[in-house]
């Protein structure tokens, strides 16, 4: 696998693992540099669509990202994340088959309704705090991330754009837009780890 020309290019994986387990988010993006075309051609030859196949490459890449310490290194980190891929694929092509096979027109008798018990989803008076805290500080870590990579998370995930049309506004291609959304989401995530804690919301409410 080539490595790159950054200053973590001189590492092996396991060395970067090791890093990216002790929260260290530069070390894991370059594991994502390393793997990542690896895992666009995985995810290709299961879904035979490119965008099908670039969605699930990112969310493989998310989910790596969470369990990174979950990670004791029996085997290669690419062999690892290309399991991960491929059980995304899989999800990917099951949902699409059940979607698929239910039909819309398909009749429904009476005596088949069911009656629905709704929980109230309305918030308690404590996580409604909780929220407007933790809405606070997002705001402030999302000013502070670089505005390279701000721009793309507030384009996607504050104005929910599609990515077709932020690939095209900031003038990259659809992967790339993809890619650095998650190297921000990463950033964001770092940042926002240091005020929850352990406890989640109950650390901003407590």
């Amino acid at each position: 696998m080539p490595k790159s020309n950054t200053a973590y290019g001189r590492f092996d994986d396991p060395d970067l693992v090791v890093l990216a387990q002790e929260g260290d988010n530069q070390a894991f993006a370059e594991l994502i540099e390393r793997h990542q075309p690896t895992c666009r051609r995985l995810a290709l030859s299961i879904l035979k669509n490119a965008e099908d196949a670039e969605d699930e490459v990112q969310n493989a890449l998310w989910k790596a990202f969470e369990h990174i310490g979950q990670f004791q290194q029996d085997a290669k980190f690419s062999t690892w994340l290309s399991r991960i891929v491929v059980n995304q694929c899989l999800m990917r092509l099951r949902k699409d088959k059940r979607a698929r096979t239910v039909s819309i027109d398909e009749p429904v008798s009476v005596e088949d309704s069911l009656r629905l018990d709704l929980p109230d989803l309305n918030p308690s008076p404590e996580e409604a705090l909780g929220r407007s805290e933790l809405g606070a500080v997002l705001q402030i870590e999302i000013r502070r991330i670089p505005p390279l990579l701000r721009e793309v998370i507030l384009l996607r995930d504050v104005e929910e754009r599609p990515m077709e049309e932020i690939s095209e506004k900031l003038g990259i291609s659809v992967a790339a837009a993809k890619s650095r959304l998650l190297r921000a989401r990463l950033e964001l995530r770092a940042r926002m780890q240091k005020h929850l804690g352990v406890m989640g919301l109950a650390t901003l409410t407590g």
